[in-house]
């Protein structure tokens, strides 16, 4: 049983955990320490055997019942416990959301805390050293002690009956009492050491940790300004008058693109057609399934550059052609020539009849702002890292939650899919709709602004693209968007939370949330994860965007699944830059259709006709590839505009409907559009202050609540609820289905005030 009293640093005792190889609960023995919640399979294995450990610094601690608690670090770790009674399950709660209050102010050290004191470190560093003095003393006290114990027991063992033992035995006292006053003398001396460490460690910790950060900022900074002194100089290269050009103006790239070391954009596949015979390309979608695929003969796969040109003009015709062919019975995916090449996607109005509402499609140009890389140097210095507020110079003027919502610019691919009688076709839309969403990516590596909690973000275009979305910030530590789009024949819902890793060259973005897609008419249920982002040239460079991993979209209903992979960009590879390939397969694990393309560009889909598996790897013989998405353009000026497409443009257009929190009510984001980023920087500043100050008060309250037994009081997102998915188990932020009606009525009671 657990110990009476929960709030101490160390907590311990027995809980029941849901352990999926055996499908039931097992007793186990749970340690809490130092913010980690570790189990082992009984006490003797704490020794040598931890069975797993969650971090609750980042974690969500929520109860299903009287007994259980759910326990969840970013949507991929979860532990399933369960008391032995009520009692016991709040004495759990209690200590976990103590250990996890002091986990988080360990990674956010308060500002108003003074530094270590370098003088009293070097006090202590001599102290220690006396210690450690004392140590090396006893333990050679101990080794003498224990050489003539060990001496006088030997001659003991070599007397003969004759002679006196007894004189022996006094050698042996005196010598076994020596030894047992050095060795606690030894002990006395481990024990002051051990807790004059213990005692500072946490101000060696922070010194530490500010000194490294501040290098690692330092460095960032003067790499940074060498970059812009650089520049200057070849711009006054550039600039000095001659004869022939008295105004100094010399044409060409500007400095940055002498750092530029990106792989440059590909346009098109390169594909064998019939008239060169059968052609053949590897599909590689892990390291142990890399096949051969085949087109069938009579089948071309050359583009022509008129259709290409006059996508949207022609996509009627191969709807209208589709439709003919599904009346005569034929199969929808065998298509002519003509047909390949003009299935492209673009947005369709739902309803001829619905009024289509008129859309930005311009917004301010980006101000040619300087950086004054030493002004952010003089904010750095005597602060905290995590108080200087960055810049809005390396952000683009929107929030994180209408870059989420971003994903939707292909919807009709969603909507194509609903459509599909065959559910591996239907999977194959829903896999290229997943790829779809990074394309706006490779000019994009600005910054969007980072969510407040509380704030919202709200897109209604049923008018034109069939569907509309709400997002919310439901969560700081770890940070957690929640999002929920409703189309006319599916609803899309995910959690989105992310990890990062900063490798000095480049930063990893590790997204660790869920998606889920659910087409109403036939069930199917889809989940899958996002793959990895890595954005290169951090410190020097242009910045550039690579997506790489593996990504799994499973439909829970049948069984079917699509395998897909991201190439990681590599100077030393062959393989095309941004490629993308998969194969799915249904429930009994058999190749249905081929996905390749690139995320940047466009993906084509072949349907599987047959499998050869007598060679080492199998050899699939497909039938036509069919283009179903090739990436829009931007508008025209677009590079003017922080690289938006069109749908980007229109995110943050001003909408006096909306509720309160939504992001296009955030002032900081629209002194930044507006171009006036000085404005920007001081608004961000002051939201920043007031989101931190809120925080404080917040968990203040919760440390009273908790040392009065109480449960703590939490933040309660408006539009969302968090509960268990009967799918995978885990908890999922979903919609509580009240927004919509509340903005009908423009009743925004109970929004919090978030902005200014």
């Amino acid at each position: 049983m657990a110990e009476n009293k929960p709030p101490q640093s160390t907590y311990k005792g027995w809980l029941y955990k849901w352990t999926n190889y055996l499908k039931g609960y097992q007793k186990r023995w749970f340690v809490l320490q130092n913010g980690l919640l570790s189990y082992y399979r009984n006490q003797a294995e704490m020794t040598h055997t931890c069975r797993g450990t969650i971090n609750l610094a980042s974690a969500f601690i929520t109860t299903a019942d009287s007994c259980t608690i759910v326990i969840s670090s970013g949507g991929n770790h979860t532990f399933h416990l369960k008391a032995t009674s009520e009692v016991d399950r709040q004495k759990w709660i209690t200590a976990l959301e103590l250990a996890k209050a002091d986990a988080q102010r360990m990674l956010e050290p308060d500002s108003d805390e003074e530094e270590p004191d370098k003088t009293d470190i070097q006090t202590t560093l001599k102290s220690l050293g006396s210690k450690m003095e004392d140590l090396n003393t006893c333990n050679d006290l101990i080794g003498k002690h224990g050489s003539a114990l060990q001496r006088a027991l030997t001659e003991l063992e070599q007397l003969d009956g004759s002679q006196d033992v007894s004189s022996k035995v006094k050698v042996i006292n005196e010598r076994a009492t020596m030894f047992r006053i050095t060795s606690n003398a030894m002990i006395n001396a481990c024990a002051e050491f051990l807790e004059l460490a213990s005692t500072d460690g946490k101000k060696w910790y922070k010194m530490l940790e500010h000194e490294y950060n501040q290098k690692l900022k330092l460095q960032e900074l003067l790499e940074q300004c060498a970059k812009e002194q650089n520049s200057l100089e070849m711009k006054a290269k550039k600039i000095r008058p001659s004869p022939d050009n008295p105004d100094g103006y010399v044409s060409g790239s500007d400095g940055d693109d002498d750092f530029f070391d990106a792989p440059d954009v590909v346009d098109t596949i390169s594909l064998p057609s019939h008239k060169q015979g059968p052609g053949h390309w590897r599909q590689g979608s892990d390291a142990s399934f890399d096949a051969k695929i085949f087109e069938g003969e009579g089948y071309s796969t050359e583009s022509d550059p008129d259709e290409a040109d006059n996508t949207e003009q022609t996509v009627g015709v191969y709807q209208a052609k589709t439709k003919k062919n599904k009346k005569k019975g034929g199969k929808p995916h065998e298509l002519n020539h003509e047909e390949v090449h003009t299935k492209t996607v673009v947005a369709k109005v739902t309803d001829p009849l619905v009024p289509r509402k008129q859309r930005r499609t311009l917004i301010p140009a980006k101000p040619n702002y300087s950086l004054n890389l030493w002004g952010i140097m003089k904010n750095c210095i005597g602060k905290e890292l995590s108080k200087i507020p960055m810049p809005v110079n390396f952000s683009e003027p929107l929030s994180m939650l209408q870059r989420i919502t971003e994903d939707f610019e292909y919807s009709s691919l969603l909507d194509e899919a609903a459509e599909c009688e065959d559910s591996t076709e239907q999977l194959a839309y829903v896999t290229v709709f997943t790829v779809s969403s990074y394309s706006t990516t490779i000019n994009r590596t600005t910054k969007p602004f980072n969510p407040l909690l509380g704030e919202t973000y709200e897109l209604d275009h049923t008018d034109d693209m069939g569907w509309k979305s709400l997002a919310e910030q439901v969560s700081h530590h770890p940070p957690t968007a929640a999002l929920c789009t409703e189309g006319k024949a599916w609803t899309l819902w995910q959690e989105f939370t992310m990890g990062s890793k900063f490798r000095g060259k480049y930063l990893q973005i590790i997204p660790t949330g869920i998606a889920h897609l659910v087409f109403h008419k036939s069930g199917n249920h889809y989940t899958w994860r996002k793959v990895t982002t890595t954005v290169h040239n951090i410190i020097v460079g242009k910045l550039w965007v690579d997506h790489h991993g593996d990504m799994d979209i499973k439909n829970h209903k049948n069984g079917d699944n699509c395998h897909l992979k991201y190439y990681p960009y590599s100077y030393f590879s062959r393989e095309k830059p941004r490629k993308v390939t998969g194969v799915v397969t249904d429930s009994s694990d058999a190749a249905k259709w081929v996905i390749t393309g690139t995320w940047d560009t466009q993906m084509e889909i072949a349907q599987v006709l047959q499998v050869d598996e007598s060679a080492k790897r199998p050899v699939f013989a497909t039938g036509p590839k069919r283009i179903i998405w090739k990436r829009v353009e931007p508008p025209p000026g677009s590079e003017k505009m922080y690289s938006f497409t069109k749908l980007a443009i229109q995110l943050n257009e001003k909408d006096p409907s909306v509720a309160p929190t939504d992001a296009r009510n955030r002032p900081d984001q629209r002194a930044m559009e507006e171009g006036a980023w000085d404005e920007a920087n001081r608004l961000k500043v002051q939201l920043e202050e007031k989101q931190r100050t809120k925080r404080k008060q917040m968990e203040a309250q919760a440390e009273d609540a908790l040392k009065r037994g109480e449960e703590p009081p939490c933040h309660k997102p408006m539009w969302f609820m968090r509960q268990r998915d009967e799918i995978t188990g885990e908890h999922i932020y979903v919609s509580n289905n009240k927004y919509w009606e509340a903005k009908g009525k423009q009743d925004w009671t109970g929004c919090p005030d978030i902005y200014l």
